[in-house]
């Protein structure tokens, strides 16, 4: 059964929500699902703006012959190639064998690697060209890197919408709210929004930031973005997020604690540091066991706050491998510009913390808060008034 929403009189959204998948590119856990946006444009011309996954592609196709009611789209807009949108693009081609495909150059490219596909009808779009449809003109807004280099969004400046591809996008499925300002975004999506900026587009801040100023020139009264809500009056707060992202500035005064821990003595110390920072006045803490947390979750959450600690054990004369790849997530994510403190352990040869403090001294803007705290297998006594200066000096740092 099809299940279509009204965007605006003209245009209309064909998506799907998924929630039978649970990881996100072979890496990201997604527990509340994710949707697939896909919008018709009903002028003189009709275009279709993009597809969906391959996972929803029966609802969506669903979707889009009851829209359609048996006409034939004139235009078929690719804005970005990845396979999560593009799961009906040969049967659109197949079935409708005349519709003119508007894409970038590298975009068709792709299409052609992926599918085997080189479109009879295209229409070779690059940044600044326009295209009418009747009332509707889309003019097409080049966002390399955010995040493939194929990536075109389109603005349509009859009523100042910006169908931004990945851009202004969450995971979580719509559970039959297409638009932000019908749901609590900060408490159902905020989070996920975060999680997905930071570990898909995060390193490509600069990027971002060409795109949003593009955006500034312009005036828009929504963004349609290909996952999540639509947002409308509230931009203002997601783009506010996206500039703080995009930057590298925290969101906010706080601290994400990571550990990783063998035989539970790090952990004991991280829970430790909690309570001690709790009773000196900081209460905005995530603290996550990366031995059992996606590093994702940290990731997020290294651009949320201003501080991180990383408490990990030596192992095999290294890093513990859990902390090793959280590490390398961040760096790969371009986490930079923040204080982070370190606690290292080693039963004999302690150099947990030496390894993490090298990795870390790699990324950009990276201020030691304090002195490594380093346990010989466990916290012994005599080191409480050297704990209590470590917890004094990350207390310190936030003020």
């Amino acid at each position: 059964m099809y299940s279509v929403r009204k965007v605006t009189d003209d245009v209309t959204w064909i998506g799907a929500d998924d929630r039978s998948l649970d990881i996100f590119e072979g890496m990201f856990p997604i527990p509340n699902g994710v949707s697939y946006n896909s919008y018709i444009i009903e002028d003189e011309k009709i275009i279709i703006m993009d597809t969906c996954d391959s996972t929803v592609a029966d609802q969506y196709w669903e979707n889009l012959t009851h829209v359609l009611n048996g006409r034939v789209p004139d235009y078929f807009f690719i804005g970005h190639m990845e396979p999560d949108h593009g799961g009906c693009i040969r049967r659109i081609i197949e079935t409708f064998p005349e519709v003119t495909v508007v894409s970038s150059e590298r975009a068709i490219g792709m299409m052609n690697n992926f599918y085997g596909l080189v479109p009879k009808n295209k229409m070779i779009i690059n940044e600044g060209d326009t295209l009418s449809l009747g009332k509707h003109t889309l003019l097409f807004v080049s966002a390399m890197m955010v995040h493939w280099p194929e990536v075109m969004f389109a603005y349509d400046s009859y009523d100042g919408t910006l169908y931004c591809e990945d851009a202004f996008g969450t995971f979580g499925t719509l559970d039959g709210s297409l638009f932000t300002n019908k749901e609590d975004f900060e408490k159902k999506y905020l989070d996920e929004a975060r999680r997905y900026y930071t570990n898909i587009v995060g390193k490509y801040g600069s990027h971002v930031q060409k795109v949003l100023s593009k955006a500034g020139t312009v005036e828009i009264k929504r963004f349609c973005p290909l996952h999540g809500p639509i947002w409308t009056d509230d931009r203002a707060y997601i783009v506010d997020k996206y500039v703080h992202w995009s930057t590298y500035e925290p969101e906010e005064k706080g601290i994400v604690i990571a550990y990783s821990s063998m035989y539970g003595n790090t952990e004991s110390v991280a829970n430790l540091l909690v309570s001690k920072l709790k009773d000196k006045g900081v209460n905005n803490i995530s603290i996550y066991d990366v031995t059992r947390t996606h590093p994702s979750y940290v990731v997020s959450d290294a651009f949320k706050y201003s501080n991180i600690v990383l408490a990990a054990p030596t192992y095999n004369n290294g890093l513990h491998p859990t902390m090793s790849a959280v590490i390398e997530d961040m760096s790969n994510m371009a986490v930079q510009k923040r204080k982070y403190s370190l606690i290292g352990n080693g039963s004999w040869g302690p150099v947990s913390h030496k390894i993490m403090e090298a990795k870390i001294s790699e990324m950009k803007d990276m201020e030691l808060v304090g002195k490594p705290f380093v346990l010989l297998s466990a916290m012994n006594p005599s080191q409480e008034k050297e704990f209590e200066e470590f917890v004094d000096a990350i207390v310190e740092s936030l003020n």
